[in-house]
């Protein structure tokens, strides 16, 4: 959820940080409001009607899932009025249907929707500060370490997937 806050305060081109408390109090306050508000309508409105959520729990998959299509396309269309929202956002469910069925993990592409611009910024920064030259992230210590430390990272979680296809292969071999 965290990630999904800073993810929309970037795209309405508000830096997330500790600057933001100083810099506009007024969205702050107004969001921590907004959730004691919400958590409170949530308390009145859902305690007189527990008996039709469990109901509602009761009610098959197979019909369940076409109506919260249906609901999200309709919620879809009826923010800008264009079919092509709808339509893309039909494709990123495919995409996204595509990535759970091939276990991808869902955490790293969003922090990497999040984190990305600011990455490329200061990777541009970085490039133009040293006039274009790459060797400045191998040169440097910290960069070097932080290069090194992460390179190991990838190495260690990409050997196990070696690892196994190359059981695999060894087992049918003996077959």
């Amino acid at each position: 959820v965290m990630a999904l806050m800073v993810g929309a305060m970037t795209i309405h081109g508000i830096v997330p940080g500790p600057q933001v408390m100083q810099k506009q109090p007024d969205l702050v306050w107004g969001m921590i409001a907004s959730m004691w508000i919400g958590n409170l309508m949530l308390i009145i409105i859902n305690l007189p009607l527990v008996g039709i959520w469990v109901r509602l729990l009761r009610v098959p998959y197979r019909l369940m899932f076409p109506s919260i299509v249906i609901f999200c396309a309709i919620g879809i269309y009826s923010v800008n009025n264009a079919p092509v929202d709808v339509i893309l956002a039909g494709i990123f469910g495919l995409v996204g249907y595509w990535l759970i069925k091939h276990d991808f993990e869902p955490a790293p592409l969003l922090l990497g929707m999040v984190l990305g611009p600011l990455m490329e910024e200061n990777l541009r920064r970085a490039l133009l500060i040293s006039r274009g030259d790459w060797s400045v992230f191998l040169t440097r210590p910290l960069s070097a370490v932080l290069l090194a430390v992460a390179a190991g990272l990838l190495v260690l979680t990409v050997l196990p997937a070696l690892r196994a296809k190359r059981d695999e292969v060894f087992t049918e071999s003996e077959n």
